[in-house]
């Protein structure tokens, strides 16, 4: 898809992306273009912020929805159900949050290709007029691989389930929120904030 990597890390139980852009609130998005109905890439703001909330300048702005829960709470049930996206990232670090010692790793697909992360989007509107637009990122529970160091991980999409996450295709999305397959990812010791590997 020609996005460039970015990188993802869970301080305190909370996954927080890193971007190796120069923004780090912002981050590329796939969703369907509202107007068209067509796949469309487009650059938002990190944290979502719900199109219906009452105090957009002091409301939470939540990174992350759980898999287990984001049907059913209200600040992701709406978008979960009209406005799902895929984050497209190449690498993500993650910091060891059981056990020890202290360490971090690069996780990525093990065939080198770009993971798809399921996310959701939302555009509020300002009284003014202008639009801010924004997404978070689905967790779950951690595969084999990642519960060694961490208990939560990103909802990784298959491609063949990437136009049911959409709403290209007919199906059921909760069915996608699941770890990611044995074998589908590899993982690095690294050192340095961005992660540089060893």
């Amino acid at each position: 898809m020609g996005v460039t990597a970015r990188a993802l890390h869970e301080p305190q139980g909370d996954l927080e992306l890193e971007l190796s852009a120069r923004d780090e609130r912002k981050g590329w998005v796939v969703r369907l273009h509202p107007q068209t109905g067509a796949r469309h890439l487009d650059e938002l703001e990190f944290g979502l912020l719900p199109h219906n909330t009452g105090s957009p300048t002091t409301a939470p702005r939540p990174r992350n929805a759980r898999a287990e829960t984001v049907a059913e709470l209200p600040m992701f049930a709406d978008a979960f159900q009209r406005r799902r996206a895929i984050v497209p990232v190449d690498v993500y670090f993650q910091r060891r949050s059981i056990g020890s010692p202290p360490q971090r790793f690069a996780i990525s697909r093990a065939n080198g290709q770009t993971m798809a992360f399921a996310g959701l989007w939302e555009s509020y509107r300002w009284p003014n007029g202008l639009i801010t637009r924004t997404y978070c990122i689905i967790t779950t529970a951690a595969n084999a691989m990642i519960s060694e160091f961490h208990d939560r991980m990103p909802v990784i999409l298959e491609k063949a389930d990437c136009p049911i996450w959409l709403g290209e295709r007919p199906g059921d999305p909760s069915s996608l929120l699941r770890p990611a397959s044995p074998g589908l990812l590899q993982c690095r010791q690294v050192g340095g904030r961005k992660g540089r590997a060893r």
